[in-house]
């Protein structure tokens, strides 16, 4: 037993040398022309692991002179060079802190991905499909309630309350919460998105429950519905302040109040679970007492693949949401990447005592 003890252990130390001694080998994409082009040029490698996907400075053509310095600089550092966005917003204001790759954050927009799900909870809650409890069955042995659900992102659970619910409530609660319609007070270029007047072709109520199919938004509508759900509710005009005034003056535009306090606490423990070992738990700060919550999206559409994730933190004394976005090619772009900018973006914060309770007054430069 010894002999055969000590032969396997040399067994692992050879095979961990072998590891060490050769390159990890190539993601396993298709042995295309273009793929095998772009194999032979360097590409830079970082914390994030980027490779394969072709890096972008996020931050060209951005005009940063009422950001936030604090906030921008750590939404910077976290999205690196991945083709993304990151929107920033104070949820008790409606203040815009900071928007990353403008350019991106001002487009079109994108399907939503799983990021639907919070507003079809919210609509099953109010109409009384499910309560926290229900359980629903989501595969052969299989029952999930809205914990689990939303901590897993599980699509047989929404698409079962889209269908249930229909086209029209689905419609009504998500045109409530701002899908489809400008979120932005007085922000040049601002897209509304696009929301479907009928049900989509591929899939119907049911993929666009789960998927967001036929709906485009855009970070501006996903960090606004976050700060909603933050403070309990009001759904604000993210704008910026007025150039040349304290901060201390600023003055929150209400757009609407969404009348959801009730349901928050069951959606809230949904998107804790998701931070906490769901699918967004990569922006779980492990060093702070500031606990995030969020749900991630993950899909792709014509153009490309597509990672969101919505959050805000912390869930008693909300100081920021956040709606993160990235775009591209590679397998990498998913929903638990977009987590991860988000918890690099807390972490950050953390270090700056951004969670602090002192209040800012600085100044707003004039403008030019």
């Amino acid at each position: 037993m010894k002999q055969i003890a000590q032969s396997s252990k040399m067994i692992l130390v050879a095979v961990l040398a072998a590891l060490y001694a050769f390159p990890a080998p190539a993601e396993p994409f298709p042995a295309t022309p273009a793929k095998a082009a772009a194999a032979k040029s360097p590409v830079k490698r970082s914390r994030h692991r980027y490779a394969r996907e072709k890096a972008v400075d996020p931050t060209i053509g951005d005009v940063a002179e009422y950001d936030d310095p604090i906030v921008r600089s750590a939404a910077v550092e976290a999205l690196g060079r991945y083709n993304g966005s990151v929107v920033a917003v104070d949820p008790n204001t409606g203040r815009i802190l900071t928007v990353v790759n403008q350019k991106l954050a001002y487009s079109d927009g994108a399907i939503p991905c799983s990021t639907i799900k919070p507003t079809i909870a919210v609509a099953a809650l109010e109409e009384n499909v499910i309560t926290r409890d229900t359980m629903l069955k989501v595969g052969r042995r299989r029952y999930m309630n809205l914990t689990e659900a939303m901590a897993h992102s599980n699509n047989e659970f929404f698409e079962a309350l889209g269908t249930r619910m229909g086209f029209d409530t689905v419609s009504r609660y998500a045109r409530l919460m701002g899908i489809g319609e400008l979120a932005g007070y007085s922000l040049e270029n601002e897209h509304p998105g696009a929301f479907p007047s009928a049900p989509p072709v591929h899939g119907g109520i049911a993929r666009m429950s789960s998927f967001g199919e036929g709906i485009q938004v855009t970070p501006f509508q996903l960090a606004s519905l976050a700060a909603a759900f933050a403070n309990g509710g009001t759904l604000y005009y993210l704008q910026y302040p007025k150039p040349g005034t304290e901060l201390s003056a600023f003055e929150p535009r209400i757009k609407r109040e969404l009348n959801i306090g009730p349901l928050l606490p069951e959606l809230r423990e949904g998107m804790l679970a998701a931070v906490l070992y769901g699918t967004g738990k990569r922006s779980y700060d492990s060093g702070g007492d500031e606990l995030p919550l969020g749900k991630t999206g993950t899909c792709s559409d014509q153009t490309s693949h597509v990672g969101w994730f919505l959050t805000y933190a912390d869930e008693l004394h909300p100081r920021i949401a956040l709606a993160v976005l990235v775009r591209g090619t590679s397998s990498r772009i998913k929903g638990p990447l977009a987590a991860g900018i988000a918890g690099h973006i807390y972490r950050r914060l953390r270090q700056a005592n951004y969670f602090s309770p002192a209040v800012t007054t600085t100044a707003i430069p004039s403008g030019k």
